[in-house]
């Protein structure tokens, strides 16, 4: 599903056609030229259906054509937030949450690539907590997870969102690991219509193995089951 005035292909999409380890499939390439040319694009999809993996790609592409200085990524922590507990600095904290994140970039360039850019502070990462009084210009905003923000969270962090920026919000209602589903923020972000430059989009290709597609329903139908009532 997309919003009304999501806009299509246009004049960012891929001028020098960068090449990337992995190639995309056909759902996420027809996808891309969408979240390309929209300034927030909401993402969801079921585990496994590849919507990190092409926000990592965009995001990439975008610092590596140099239309963009720098890579943002944040993730909420189903711990509340309070990293304090760990120890290490923000990176060394963030790094169970942000791993995955890391490994999509890992299959898309060379190791050594991903951790220059790194080093050279072309992605940051930056927890929810941390994201309060910040403004980010020539950025792409990665928010993985996004299921997991409350409404609350979920405004602060678009409006972090500075000039000549990018946000991709991806996110699963399936996999809310909040106390009630009611609390994300995800699904008023799904509800949101008839704003230019916003794009929402489920992807619908499966990358997990087949066997999953047995088991999920038998974990689906029993816990709608032994649920209170």
């Amino acid at each position: 599903m997309s919003t009304h005035f999501a806009k299509a292909a246009g004049a960012k999409n891929n001028k020098k056609g960068y090449r990337f380890l992995l190639s995309l499939n056909e759902e996420q390439k027809l996808t891309k030229p969408y979240i390309l040319n929209n300034d927030i694009s909401i993402v969801t999809g079921k585990a496994g259906s590849g919507k990190t993996l092409l926000a990592c790609q965009i995001a990439l592409q975008g610092v590596l054509e140099k239309n963009y200085k720098k890579i943002i990524i944040t993730r909420p922590t189903v711990s509340k937030e309070d990293l304090g507990f760990l120890p290490g600095g923000i990176e060394d904290k963030m790094a169970p949450w942000v791993s995955p994140i890391y490994g999509n970039m890992y299959q898309l360039l060379r190791r050594e690539r991903v951790d220059q850019m790194i080093r050279a502070d072309q992605i940051e990462i930056v927890p929810v907590s941390y994201m309060r009084g910040r403004t980010f210009l020539d950025s792409v905003i990665i928010i993985d997870e996004c299921q997991n923000l409350d409404d609350t969270q979920t405004l602060m962090i678009l409006q972090r969102l500075g000039k000549n920026s990018k946000m991709i919000f991806c996110g699963d209602t399936d996999q809310i690991d909040m106390k009630t589903s009611t609390d994300s923020g995800l699904k008023f972000l799904q509800s949101i219509k008839d704003v230019e430059g916003f794009y929402v989009k489920e992807l619908e290709t499966n990358h997990r193995h087949p066997i999953l597609d047995n088991i999920l329903p038998i974990y689906d139908k029993f816990f709608k089951v032994s649920k209170p009532k």
